[in-house]
């Protein structure tokens, strides 16, 4: 049986996180914690991301440990050529979208999203795809997420640089530019133009 060992790890980081939460007994919560850091510890290295930064990544949570969740935008042009953003730090590309913020809807959260990172009105139509950053093809990471991604229709607005995007354009299929493959990849391109009527679900 081939085994997944970031997927264990996450695992393991889920019960020690709730076990500090619920557990009772005092040696309980210490060996939970030692449980924590170790799991962390071996996260780090899979993940390739320095250990301090990994709980930062639960900070506040409460309760037991879930995968986040990430919206989308798929938009595409009369050319059928599709909308990414330019990370100003990285320098790549990815549907223009983020972290979901309690309190409001998927499609709430991506309107706000599209605004502040392409300065667009949109409207936000179906639910075109649901991805799990653990399933094969996605390059390895720390945790777990969610990618919802919905079809979208830029309404108005202008595009101006901001502190998190440098740039914005569309692009085909073909031509891509260089992908911030964490959250966007060429094969969830390539599913998104397939499912406009039959949405795709990891």
């Amino acid at each position: 049986m081939h085994v997944n060992p970031l997927k264990e790890y996450q695992r393991l980081l889920a019960i020690a996180q709730s076990g500090k939460k619920f557990g009772r007994d005092h040696f309980d919560q210490e060996r939970y914690a030692e449980l924590e850091r170790i799991s962390l510890a071996l996260i780090s290295q899979l993940g390739n991301k320095p250990i301090a930064q990994i709980p930062d990544l639960f900070s506040g949570e409460t309760g037991y440990p879930t995968p986040k969740v990430d919206v989308r935008a798929f938009c595409q042009n009369a050319q059928n050529e599709i909308l990414l953003v330019e990370d100003r730090q990285t320098k790549e590309w990815s549907l223009p979208g983020g972290f979901a913020e309690i309190g409001m809807s998927p499609r709430e959260n991506l309107a706000k999203e599209l605004i502040e990172e392409t300065g667009f009105e949109a409207h936000i139509g179906d639910l075109l795809a649901i991805f799990d950053t653990n399933q094969k093809g996605n390059p390895p990471q720390s945790f777990q997420y969610y990618k919802l991604v919905f079809a979208c229709e830029l309404l108005r607005g202008e595009f101006i640089a901001n502190q998190e995007i440098r740039n914005i354009g569309f692009f085909s299929i073909e031509q891509l530019p260089p992908l911030s493959t964490k959250r966007t990849t060429k094969e969830q391109l390539t599913i998104l133009r397939q499912s406009r009527h039959s949405p795709h679900v990891d």
